[in-house]
C-alpha cells in the first residue's frame, strides 16, 4: 500500500511538473510573441492572432483611442481568450497602453498602441537645402590657450564641461550664438564668467576664467563650439491638408561629436544637384549641390529627432516641389520584394528607381533601420553606385503605398542599406502637428 502511494505520489510531482513547465514555456511564448507596440491606422479595424492558451484581461489607460470588436468606446477591463481573434478596432490619432494579465491576475505584457492618421500624403523625393541653427552653442572639444609670457594653460579643464555639451547660458543670461559668446568673454576682461549648460538631461552651472591668448591678443576660454550646420537632403513627404513635412529619415548630427542637434530655428530650401561623387566599397559617395538662395525658403523646421527633421511648408512651396499623392502603408503592409524609391540626382530631376526589400527588421520597428534595402536599378548604379549622402529620406513606394525612406548605406557595400517606416515618420510629424495645435489654443 505505501508502494502503491509513492507511486502515485511521484507519478503526480511528474504531472505537476509538466504542467508548470508547460504553463511557463506558454507563457514566456506568449510575452514573446505580443509586440510592444502595435501601429494601426484611425478608422480601421484590425484582427490579431496571437494563438495563445491564456485567458487575460485588458485594460487601456486612455480613453477613445481603439476598442476591442467595436463594441466601446474605450476598454475599461475587458476579459478575452488569446487563443481566438482579436479585433482592435482605432478610433481616433493618438497612443494608448494596453494592460495584459492572466486571468486579470498575473501581468503578462503592456502593449503600446498607435494610432496615425489614416490619410494619403505626398511623396516627393526632392533634393532639399537643410540650415539648422542651434538651441545654445555645441561644444567640440577643449583646448589649450598660449598665453603671452609663453605657457600653456586650459582654462575649461576644471569646468566640469566637456565634448557634446550645450551651452545655454553666460552671466545669467540666455546664450543663442557663438557671437553672444564672444561677446561676453570679451567684456570679462579675464574675470571670471558664469556659464550655464547642458549634460544630457541635466542642467549644470560652472566659472571659467578667460585667458589672454599671445596668437591674437585676445581672450579665450579654451572651446571649440559651433551653433549651425548646414547640408543636402531629401525631402520625403508632406500632409497636403496641413503643410507638416518630414524629410531625411534620421537626425541631423553633429559631425564631430555625432550628437542630434537640438533646434533654434531651421529651414529647407531648394537645391540644385551639379555632381556626384560615386559610392565605391569602403568609400561613401554623396551628391554635390548648391542652395537656391535667390528664392523664398521651402518650408521651416520645428524638430529634430533620430527619425528625421519635420517642420511646415511656406506658402506656395507645393507648387515647387514634385510629388504624388498616395496611401500610407503600416509596417505590417510591408513585404519583402520589389518596390520603387523616389529620388533627385541630377539638377533638380526626381526619378523612380528599382530596388528590392531584402528584410523587414522587427527588431528595429521604430528605428531609422527597419528594413534593409538593395539598389537594383541599373540607371541609378551607374550614376551613384548605390546609396550616396544626399539621398536619406527619398521615399520607398511598394503598391502603390509610401512605406518608408532611405536613411543608411553600407559602406561595405553601397548598393544596400537601410530604410526607416514611414509609420514612424508619421508619428513625428503628427507630434508636431500637436504641438502646433497646443500653441495656438
Amino acid at each position: 500500500m505505501e508502494r502503491l502511494f509513492k507511486t502515485y505520489k511521484r507519478k503526480f510531482i511528474i504531472f505537476v511538473a509538466v504542467c508548470a513547465a508547460v504553463l511557463i514555456t506558454s507563457y514566456v511564448a506568449t510575452v514573446i510573441s505580443l509586440p510592444d507596440r502595435i501601429t494601426i491606422l484611425e478608422g480601421e479595424e484590425y484582427v490579431y492572432h496571437f494563438k495563445s492558451p491564456f485567458f487575460v484581461s485588458v485594460k487601456a489607460n486612455k480613453k477613445g483611442v481603439v476598442s476591442l470588436y467595436g463594441n466601446k468606446e474605450t476598454i475599461e477591463r475587458e476579459y478575452l481568450s488569446l487563443s481566438n481573434p482579436i479585433s482592435l478596432k482605432s478610433r481616433k490619432h493618438g497612443s494608448v497602453s494596453l494592460r495584459m494579465r492572466v486571468f486579470g491576475l498575473i501581468p503578462l505584457k503592456t502593449v503600446q498602441v498607435d494610432v496615425v492618421p489614416n490619410k494619403s500624403i505626398i511623396a516627393c523625393g526632392n533634393t532639399v537645402g537643410v540650415r539648422l541653427d542651434i538651441q545654445g552653442v555645441l561644444v567640440l572639444g577643449i583646448s589649450d590657450v598660449e598665453t603671452q609670457n609663453g605657457k600653456r594653460t586650459t582654462p575649461a579643464k576644471n569646468s566640469g564641461i566637456r565634448q557634446g555639451d550645450l551651452l545655454i547660458g553666460i552671466n545669467d543670461k540666455k546664450l543663442d550664438n557663438i557671437g553672444e559668446l564672444i561677446k561676453e568673454i570679451d567684456k570679462s576682461r579675464g574675470g571670471r564668467i558664469k556659464i550655464r549648460y547642458k549634460h544630457g538631461n541635466n542642467v549644470n552651472e560652472t566659472y571659467i576664467k578667460p585667458e589672454i591668448s599671445a596668437e591674437d591678443e585676445k581672450f579665450h576660454i579654451g572651446l571649440w563650439v559651433r551653433d549651425s550646420t548646414a547640408g543636402i537632403g531629401t525631402l520625403t513627404f508632406y500632409d497636403p491638408t496641413s503643410g507638416c513635412f518630414g524629410a531625411l529619415g534620421h537626425g541631423v548630427a553633429d559631425i564631430d561629436t555625432g550628437i542630434i542637434m537640438p533646434v533654434a530655428s531651421g529651414e529647407i530650401l531648394e537645391s540644385n544637384i551639379l555632381a556626384v561623387k560615386k559610392g565605391q566599397q569602403g568609400s561613401p559617395g554623396e551628391l554635390k549641390g548648391v542652395f537656391i538662395e535667390d528664392r523664398s525658403i521651402l518650408g521651416v523646421i520645428k524638430k529634430n529627432c533620430e527619425h528625421g527633421i519635420y517642420g511646415i511648408l511656406g506658402e506656395g512651396a507645393e507648387n515647387r516641389l514634385n510629388g504624388r499623392l498616395l496611401p500610407v502603408g503600416l509596417r505590417s503592409q510591408v513585404k519583402e520584394g520589389p518596390a520603387v524609391i523616389l529620388a533627385n540626382v541630377d539638377e533638380k530631376h526626381v526619378n523612380e528607381y528599382s530596388i528590392v526589400i531584402q528584410k523587414v527588421l522587427k527588431q528595429n520597428i521604430n528605428g531609422s533601420k527597419g528594413m534593409m534595402i538593395k539598389i537594383t536599378d541599373k540607371r541609378l548604379l551607374n550614376e551613384t553606385g548605390g546609396i550616396v549622402q544626399g539621398m536619406s529620406g527619398s521615399p520607398i513606394i511598394q503598391n502603390g503605398r509610401i512605406i518608408g525612406a532611405v536613411t543608411h548605406v553600407l559602406i561595405s557595400k553601397p548598393d544596400t542599406g537601410y530604410g526607416i517606416f514611414i509609420e514612424t515618420m508619421l508619428k513625428n510629424m503628427v507630434d508636431q502637428d500637436r504641438q502646433n495645435l497646443d500653441k495656438a489654443g
